[in-house]
């Protein structure tokens, strides 16, 4: 039996770091590359996100991030699984790890941004109770962009 394991890390974390990599070499296989909406990790307002790290028996496997909206809310950023260990559960831990880390904080509604061409994600957050919601921020002008929230159930 494997060993799963999720870690809270900082933005300059080696493992987060090389596993977004691969994530982006993904994204640019399904989307042009000005469709694609990065994490600016040089913006010192990135000190203020929440990353985790997945690891399976030591290695890493998942990346996600949480960056703060306003005080009620945060944005799903940089969510990723690497494809070999895709359907065992893995995205559905550490998105529930993620929802956990904000409603710790005070957040009561993720949202997050994702595209047509990751069927795969929408049906993971759909699955995990996620609704489509109108394009907010950045994504308010794309029309490729798909734009999903949920409301987080309140940490007693």
């Amino acid at each position: 039996m494997s060993k799963l394991t999720i870690l809270k890390v900082e933005s300059d974390h080696a493992d987060l770091h090389d596993l977004i990599h691969r994530l982006d070499e993904d994204l640019l296989e399904r989307y042009p590359a000005d469709q694609i909406y990065l994490v600016d990790f040089s913006n010192p307002k990135v000190k203020n996100m929440v990353f985790a790290v997945v690891y399976v028996d030591e290695k890493p496997v998942a990346c996600g991030g949480l960056r703060p909206i306003d005080a009620e809310e945060m944005e799903l950023k940089r969510f990723y699984v690497d494809s070999s260990y895709r359907r065992q559960g893995i995205a559905v831990s550490l998105l529930s790890f993620l929802e956990d880390e904000a409603s710790k904080r005070g957040i009561i509604r993720i949202k997050l941004e994702t595209g047509a061409a990751q069927p795969e994600a929408i049906a993971l957050y759909t699955k995990q109770g996620y609704e489509p919601i109108e394009r907010f921020g950045e994504y308010e002008h794309d029309e490729n962009s798909l734009c999903y929230g949920k409301k987080l159930s309140l940490s007693l």
